[in-house]
């Protein structure tokens, strides 16, 4: 497994990036492991075994097999807020975009996040600790769809204050849009996890977009 690339290098939960190699590749072997088998059949021998370091030198970087998920969740969640343009920005954005391409970019920038590979089984490994793990279900349920469906209240009010839709309720509007969405994105996740075409789910969700816009647009 590659050690060099900075774009997979990771941050420490205290959010400085982390500069020992193997600090960071215990991370990738563990994100490998608990994507195929569940975090709670994955052992500390496992890991170390496929990093080929010793047990004991694993503790010089985490104190257990929890700290090594939590820091997963962390850059997870951060990557997760990266997709959401910054609240100072967004009169600009939103100014410069009529609502349609608004949503096209937003889905663009939801799926370059979903097909970065290590994210892409960090988010198996979300489905997988949602029963089991009280953090995993909170970070789809309040990063996710919380998160997403609030900054998508706050878009639709600045697009009705334009006079580009037509009003309606703005937290109903987030519901109807996003909720349908992010359906389809995880039915888009799954088969790409099983290897199986997406063709159609992309298609259904750039057709979710278009019949959307052209029930709210003016």
């Amino acid at each position: 497994m590659e050690k060099t690339f900075e774009s997979e290098w990771f941050i420490d939960i205290n959010g400085d990036r982390i500069q020992n190699a193997n600090k960071n590749l215990i991370l990738h072997v563990a994100i490998d492991l608990f994507s195929q088998d569940g975090y709670n059949a994955v052992s500390i021998r496992d890991i170390t075994r496929k990093v080929g370091i010793k047990e004991s030198s694993l503790y010089n970087h985490f104190s257990n097999k929890i700290e090594i998920l939590e820091t997963i969740y962390f850059n997870f969640r951060m990557d997760v807020a990266n997709i959401i343009p910054p609240q100072e920005g967004l009169d600009e954005i939103v100014s410069s975009m009529d609502i349609e391409r608004f949503l096209i970019q937003g889905l663009k920038n939801f799926m370059d996040h979903i097909e970065n590979p290590k994210m892409e089984k960090i988010w198996r490994i979300i489905y997988l600790e949602q029963v089991r793990d009280e953090k995993a279900r909170s970070i789809y349920l309040n990063d996710i769809v919380e998160g997403m469906s609030n900054f998508m209240e706050i878009v639709f009010k600045k697009y009705f204050t334009l006079g580009q839709i037509q009003y309606h309720d703005p937290k109903m509007l987030s519901v109807n849009y996003q909720y349908p969405l992010l359906q389809m994105v995880s039915l888009y996740i799954l088969k790409r996890l099983d290897g199986e075409k997406t063709t159609e789910i992309e298609q259904n969700m750039m057709e979710h977009i278009r019949f959307f816009v052209g029930i709210v647009r003016v």
